[in-house]
């Protein structure tokens, strides 16, 4: 019997729980657990609802307020859909920071993709698109570097932020502890001086190389679906599952 899975889609401030996590609630029984108190016992309530009514899907957004007798500040936004199951990636685990028009193309291709297991990091919960594809978790980090440390060390990161200052502090942070790959967005000269400043901060010369920047094929050109074509060939080509092989 199908029931109702809760998926915390995105947070701000304090909250219970992180993005990504989730419980399911049939009409006489739960799993799992987005935090407790009553946030969950609320959520439990408009999930059962939606159950009696066939609806399929919903989306709350839920202040942690004193209206809910909360005193977290922050609030979460909870994504509701009909399911058999919680939903647990399987895939590589992939770490993409920047919600952009690039980060968007990319998430685009690569999520309907069994390979990986996304999770999307940005600065503003506004700057992610309205509707996720299924299987995204989004993070929002007001420091995506200080987020990155947060990453599993098998974890793939692709670096497209709309600040090189971002950028620098994520490469720095990614080269600091273990990872699988790491491809960066930007030209040669961006490059160039970003191998600098990270000779700099204390990296070696071979470290800073499994850094791939610029990424992508510049055979397809800059549009960013493009781009999304490009690194998504090179990450499942024919015997490489890196990010660190989108070099351009």
């Amino acid at each position: 019997m199908s029931g109702i899975r809760i998926t915390v889609a995105r947070t701000a401030g304090s909250v219970p729980r992180e993005a990504g996590t989730q419980m399911m609630v049939w009409p006489d029984r739960t799993e799992g657990t987005i935090g407790g108190g009553a946030l969950e016992w609320e959520a439990m309530r408009a999930a059962r609802a939606m159950l009696a009514e066939g609806r399929e899907r919903a989306e709350q957004v839920v202040p942690l307020g004193p209206a809910l007798g909360q005193c977290c500040g922050g609030s979460v936004t909870l994504d509701f859909r009909r399911a058999e199951e919680m939903r647990t990636p399987t895939g590589a685990p992939l770490w993409i920071y920047g919600a952009g028009h690039v980060g968007r193309a990319i998430v685009a291709v690569m999520a309907p993709l069994p390979d990986y297991a996304i999770t999307w990091v940005d600065t503003a919960a506004e700057r992610f698109p309205e509707v996720l594809p299924e299987g995204v978790t989004p993070l929002l980090a007001a420091d995506p570097a200080r987020a990155a440390g947060h990453a599993p060390p098998q974890a793939h990161h692709l670096i497209l932020t709309y600040s090189h200052t971002i950028d620098l502090a994520l490469c720095h942070r990614i080269l600091s502890q273990p990872f699988a790959s790491c491809g960066l967005i930007g030209s040669a000269t961006k490059w160039a001086r970003f191998r600098g400043r990270l000779t700099d901060l204390g990296h070696s010369s071979a470290q800073i190389s499994r850094i791939a920047c610029p990424i992508g094929d510049p055979s397809l050109g800059k549009h960013p679906q493009a781009l999304a074509i490009g690194v998504a060939m090179a990450m499942l080509g024919a015997g490489q599952t890196k990010a660190g092989d989108c070099t351009g």
